[in-house]
């Protein structure tokens, strides 16, 4: 029924924590096969795991991933009359819940949201790409510029060495060059689903590829 269904770069998936209180499981599954019948009917659905619940003190973490084949068909359900009946029922055994939808697996670094509902389903993978390079090429240019400088890794195994390396420029990238990067192109990294000013789209565009162009001009003329 879906030709692309084996195209994974296709799919978009819909991480869900159900907190369910304890002595409601058997209520929650019931709900949430009800919830599920929502997105049969839907475009593009694939398929929906249930995962057994993590244990807390007083509370249960259910979890659940719902699989469709684009971020379209993913939100046109999220956004659907039937999901908000079934999310607004009286009868949800569920204290709270909080999602987030994965494309490409970057997302986590252009959403500018923390908990509850994550609508946006990330930028176009090709801007979360030269997003994620504008801020990879310096960060790795003058972290190898330092590190070297200092003789750090130069008594490492070769193994070693990469394996911090790498840790140390994840890091880098997650808690301080990718907020900057975001905040800085918000008005370009935009979900996919939503249409951007061609204006906007061009100027995000030249804006990154020049930023590239800057850098690699400054980084040839420091020799680093």
């Amino acid at each position: 029924m879906f030709s692309d269904q084996n195209d994974p770069q296709a799919h978009a998936s819909l991480v869900v924590e159900h907190t369910v209180p304890r002595g409601k499981g058997f209520a929650f599954r019931r709900w949430h096969a009800k919830l599920t019948r929502t997105a049969w009917g839907f475009k593009g659905y694939i398929r929906t795991d249930l995962l057994p619940p993590v244990k807390g003190q007083k509370l249960l973490k259910w979890y659940s991933i719902i699989h469709f084949d684009s971020s379209e068909n993913l939100n046109a359900w999220l956004k659907s009359e039937a999901r908000e009946a079934a999310i607004a029922s009286e009868n949800m055994p569920v204290e709270s819940y909080q999602f987030k939808s994965f494309s490409t697996g970057l997302e986590g670094w252009f959403s500018p949201k923390a908990g509850g509902e994550q609508m946006g389903l990330g930028p176009p993978a090709w801007k979360q790409n030269l997003a994620v390079v504008l801020g990879l090429y310096p960060t790795l240019m003058v972290q190898s510029a330092l590190l070297g400088a200092l003789g750090i890794m130069k008594h490492l195994p070769h193994p070693s060495a990469m394996l911090l390396d790498n840790f140390i420029s994840c890091s880098i990238l997650t808690w301080l060059v990718m907020p900057l990067v975001t905040r800085n192109l918000s008005f370009w990294l935009q979900p996919a689903a939503q249409t951007l000013p061609q204006k906007a789209n061009a100027l995000g565009t030249v804006a990154v590829i020049g930023g590239l162009g800057a850098l690699l001009v400054l980084f040839s003329e420091l020799k680093l």
